[in-house]
């Protein structure tokens, strides 16, 4: 981009804000009444949220049996989340899971990762997880912790993200931003109702992204369109429509030193094994949702939805990649999955173009309020169809040379001749589900949640060139209940029993029998909480749960490589979590969680890999975020938070942990009004002390990989009210 080009944040708002002195007095006539806006847009028959996760039907954060959390529009600004990742930080029961830096993110909830497949969300409906999910059409995130079969049948035990568009609003609102790498960034937010039954809302992005990574900068432009049609007096049309494309080049993440130890003397700033013909990773998604419901009373109602999303992901990357072909490694004494003791690692030219991720999901529900004596019941039932689809070319996978972690410049080496080859079909998968619950209402205390979803899947697999791999089917019930007792106006106690079912992980390539899928897993869990919401707007909450499933890894064995991926033993999470997001006082506001979780393996037949924890799995983490309006400067606010994690496991035997970590953020608002027009600065400085420290130890088919986490960052933005 041409240097004329890179405006500063000052020169932006500066630019953005002089035309108001000039169209202030013109600007009222333009608008509709406050009055006449409220009239159109309030329908006393839309009692159910249009976008909800949807495990335990359709109750609040306070009266969900299940630990959940909801990061709104205002929090989301506060903290200036641009990625999955930074989401995560928000919350102690999230971490990272296999996340790179200019790659689509995975995160874990409990500490199971989420399936790409089924684990994300819009408005309610699957998306594909690969894609780089935007956040500036979000009006809140939805983080439903656990299992939750009843809402999305086969899918990882972990939980569910859900993302919930904005609605049309009368709203003009223009963000500016930049960072301490001169990042530009730029998000318009525009509502109107054209009509009193027909409104729109646009929401567009553009960020030219400088990365704290050598040769990691990207770029990513977005547009979302949001519509809603008011029809006759009992009927409501949602539809939303986003796309999205990005280039940035992905780093690659770590590796232990001869599978044992941790790299030391890491540079934040260097990007591992990079060749100048590397291409950025471009990543083009687009996700639709329409969702009509209809009152045909004031206690039953029917809601149909349908949603598609669509990723093609043009994947190339100078692979820093284990060591089989250095020195130290060629006579197989040292791991070839891993660096080098010296800190040799190989260099792979992988390119995959083309691959495309589509998920297509139907749902229809009814709804409604009975009673049965002095019964009341809050029935839900409905079917769900869900296919999932995953074509891709013939990869380019070749070594082409090796360095070492401490070289201060790569060396060039010459890419691979190949191309990849024609885009086949890879997997087909197809699930059909018929889901009920009810919710017993029994006098004013006590509720009882009693439901089930029956599903069915048919998943058809394909090698490269496209022939058969596997046909994978089941048939089964998963149950869910729970019971709920409202002990006073402010505190409601809650247990749950749920089940699920996973499909078996893939076996990596460096195993026996790689490349075949091992058997589906049922998972159980056990969860009871309370939530206590108190008068000054602030939430507090707590739970304990027990997760359990089969266990499925690479068992050393006297194969021929060493290896072979089995099921064999049950891992268990049993944690607990806590809490507390609102107001302490009118000035001081707070956003906290904690979690405490241990993970291990039994009766595995290896006995290192029992008696400690998983990989990438802290047993504690924490994250509090503070807001303190100073008393003596009306609109300005101080921010503080701390995140903290206790050591992870980095390897399957529990031989070698990334250490604990300590992260400090601080920043400042501040909001005033400028010619009749609001105007929000933001000003965030995250790892204000600039510590190094392992943010992720996750896997990747089958390997584990480190990734450092950022160093000190400073991020300014303004958002103006036009």
């Amino acid at each position: 981009m041409n240097r004329c080009l890179r405006p500063t944040l000052l020169t932006l708002a500066l630019c953005a804000a002089l035309p108001l002195y000039a169209n202030e007095a013109g600007t009222d006539t333009a608008e509709h009444s406050p009055t006449e806006l409220a009239a159109v847009r309030v329908q006393a028959r839309q009692p159910v949220p249009a976008s909800r996760i949807g495990s335990f039907g359709s109750g609040d954060w306070k009266s969900t049996p299940a630990s959940m959390n909801i990061v709104d529009r205002e929090q989301l600004d506060h903290l200036q989340v641009r990625s999955l990742s930074e989401l995560a930080r928000s919350d102690a029961s999230l971490g990272d899971a296999y996340a790179p830096v200019g790659y689509y993110q995975n995160i874990a909830i409990r500490g199971f990762a989420l399936d790409p497949a089924t684990g994300y969300r819009f408005n309610g409906l699957s998306i594909a997880g690969e894609q780089r999910l935007a956040l500036e059409n979000i009006e809140s995130v939805q983080i439903l912790k656990g299992e939750a079969g009843l809402a999305a049948g086969v899918m990882a035990p972990g939980g569910i993200i859900n993302y919930v568009g904005k609605r049309p609003a009368e709203v003009r609102n223009l963000t500016l931003g930049t960072d301490s790498e001169g990042s530009r960034y730029a998000a318009v937010d525009v509502g109107h109702w054209l009509t009193p039954r027909l409104g729109l809302r646009f929401n567009a992005a553009w960020d030219a992204s400088n990365s704290y990574i050598d040769h990691a900068d990207g770029r990513r432009n977005f547009y979302a369109l949001a519509a809603d049609w008011l029809i006759g007096e009992r009927s409501k049309l949602e539809v939303d429509a986003n796309y999205q494309t990005s280039a940035q080049r992905s780093a690659s993440g770590y590796q232990l030193l001869g599978g044992s130890l941790l790299p030391g003397k890491v540079d934040t700033d260097r990007m591992l094994g990079y060749q100048p013909w590397q291409q950025p990773v471009g990543i083009a998604s687009t996700n639709i949702t329409a969702a009509h419901t209809h009152d045909f009373s004031p206690t039953w109602q029917s809601r149909i939805a349908v949603g598609h999303s669509r990723s093609v992901i043009d994947d190339n990357v100078a692979f820093a990649y284990g060591c089989y072909y250095a020195a130290q490694c060629a006579d197989g004494s040292v791991p070839g999955n891993y660096f080098a003791p010296n800190g040799d690692y190989d260099i792979y030219d992988y390119r995959s173009p083309d691959d495309t991720r589509r998920n297509q999901e139907l749902r229809a529900e009814l709804r409604g309020n009975f009673h049965t004596g002095n019964i009341g019941h809050q029935l839900t039932v409905g079917v769900d169809g869900f296919r999932r689809t995953v074509d891709k070319r013939r990869n380019v996978n070749e070594y082409v040379g090796t360095v070492n972690i401490n070289d201060s410049q790569s060396p060039v080496f010459a890419p691979s001749p190949l191309q990849p080859g024609a885009s086949a079909r890879r997997l087909d998968s197809r699930q059909t589900a018929l889901f009920v619950l009810d919710r017993v209402s029994v006098g004013d205390d006590w509720e009882w949640l009693l439901g089930g979803r029956h599903v069915r899947l048919d998943e058809r697999a394909y090698d490269k060139r496209g022939n058969p791999q596997r046909h994978s089917r089941l048939s089964q019930f998963l149950p869910q209940t729970a019971l709920l007792w409202k002990a006073n106006d402010a505190l409601n106690v809650y247990a749950s029993y749920v089940e699920g079912i996973a499909l078996g992980q893939e076996a990596p390539f460096w195993t026996s029998n790689a490349d075949t899928f091992l058997p589906s897993v049922q998972s159980r869990q056990l969860e009871a909480g309370l939530k206590y919401s108190l008068a000054r707007d602030l939430q507090l909450g707590a739970a304990v749960f027990r997760t359990t499933q089969p266990y499925q890894y690479a068992k050393p064995d006297a194969s021929d490589v060493g290896y072979t991926f089995v099921e064999q033993g049950k891992q268990a999470h049993t944690g607990l979590e806590l809490s507390a997001n609102g107001h302490l006082t009118d000035a001081l506001q707070i956003f906290a969680s904690a979690s405490a979780l241990q993970a291990r393996a039994r009766d595995t037949g290896t006995a290192s890999y029992e008696g400690h924890q998983l990989v990438n799995i802290p047993k504690l983490r924490a994250s509090v975020h503070l807001a303190y309006a100073l008393p003596f400067a009306q609109g300005l606010d101080v921010t503080g938070g701390w995140r903290h994690a206790s050591s992870n496991i980095a390897r399957a035997d529990g031989g070698a942990r990334a250490p604990s970590y300590n992260v400090f953020d601080a920043g400042l608002r501040f909001q005033h009004q400028l010619h009749g027009h609001a105007l929000r600065w933001n000003l965030s400085v995250d790892n204000v002390f600039n510590h190094f420290y392992w943010r992720d130890t996750g896997s990747s088919l089958g390997d584990y990989y480190l990734f450092p986490g950022a160093p000190r960052q400073a991020r300014l933005s303004v958002s103006i009210a036009l």
